[in-house]
């Protein structure tokens, strides 16, 4: 895919990214061969041939599969910085990483282990590349809640390195209901809240996040203009939609890109940010999703730098380092005309 040149250097906020998902192939297979892991998979081609999905669940399988062969420090390591070294490249100023402390914990890696190693390519990526971050625990929900809340409890000893706690995985059968007392308890501990809805699960589950789990960011979403009274709740208030249009066309989310809800969402006034979720398993970072809903709406260098604008204005990150980068946006902006 061809990026064009004001994509590639619009600075722009990645807010929707598992760090378990950038875990590309050539690297996987290094890592398995160094911990002794065996994947059954003879080449990166093999390996690759295999992210192929029909659905989320298909998807899920694999993507546990990988995240075995992590078992160190160094390992997480490794994977963050080699996401914040692609995304470098691609002007990204700042990142709000989910990660899957119940994946790891229940294989036996101790919670510390995870934390350190993505918390020192963090460190790196501040250091090295001027990126900023910030750290998203996420709840698996197909776990239950008494789970969730002992990994809560966890991770209350490493609170300065954590800025919030968002819910992932199986989302039918699985609302956000089921989660409610853990998110209160996060709040209580001053974590901010998101929350994965309205991806598979119907709108009904986007009201339950905005109203029992208090989040303060609506991940993906789509589903949400099923609804049109929630549609203008979500336009109103301006909560914002971390959307991910290449996740959506590999999980079938929408059949087609050509179908995809992004120009609807923006006609309704809603405060979308564009994000590649799992990059490394559904064909592209965060530019490819620019890109490829350039190429599918025609939509102008205004519209993209308007959505760059909403992924700094929806973050987490410190109002210095906000006005900051607001500033770095609208000087490219003026520099662009």
């Amino acid at each position: 895919m061809q990026i064009s040149s004001f994509i590639s250097a619009l600075p722009k906020a990645e807010l929707h990214l598992h760090i378990e998902g950038t875990f590309e192939p050539e690297l996987m297979l290094y890592i398995a061969d160094r911990n002794g892991i065996d994947l059954q998979f003879d080449s990166v081609d093999s390996l690759r041939a295999a992210y192929n999905f029909s659905n989320l669940q298909d998807f899920l399988d694999i993507y546990y599969q990988g995240m075995n062969v992590l078992l160190t420090e160094e390992d997480f390591y490794d994977l963050t910085l080699a996401y914040i070294e692609r995304v470098g490249a691609q002007a990204v100023r700042h990142v709000e990483i989910f990660f899957d402390p119940q994946a790891h914990t229940a294989r036996g890696i101790v919670f510390k282990t995870v934390i350190d190693g993505i918390w020192r390519a963090l460190e790196t990526a501040r250091e090295k590349f001027d990126i900023s971050s910030n750290l998203i625990l996420c709840f698996l929900r197909h776990l239950d809640e008494a789970d969730a809340i002992a990994t809560l409890h966890e991770a209350l000893p490493y609170r300065d390195r954590i800025t919030a706690v968002g819910l992932d995985s199986s989302e039918s059968g699985h609302p956000p209901s089921k989660f409610e007392r853990v998110f209160a308890l996060a709040r209580e501990a001053g974590f901010y809240c998101v929350a994965h809805a309205g991806e598979e699960g119907p709108p009904d589950y986007v009201v339950e996040a905005l109203d029992l789990l208090k989040v303060s960011r609506i991940d993906h979403g789509n589903r949400a203009l099923e609804d049109h009274a929630l549609t203008r709740r979500l336009a109103k208030e301006k909560i914002p939609m971390t959307v991910c249009p290449l996740s959506n066309h590999k999980l079938c989310v929408v059949k087609d890109l050509d179908d995809h809800p992004l120009p609807t969402m923006l006609e309704a006034g809603l405060m979308v940010t564009l994000n590649s979720d799992d990059p490394a398993f559904f064909g592209g970072y965060i530019n490819e999703n620019f890109q490829v809903m350039k190429d599918h709406f025609d939509l102008s260098n205004e519209v993209l730098g308007s959505i760059a604008r909403n992924s700094f204005l929806a973050s987490f990150m410190s109002g210095e380092r906000r006005s900051l980068l607001l500033d770095e946006l609208d000087a490219y902006m003026a520099g662009s005309t």
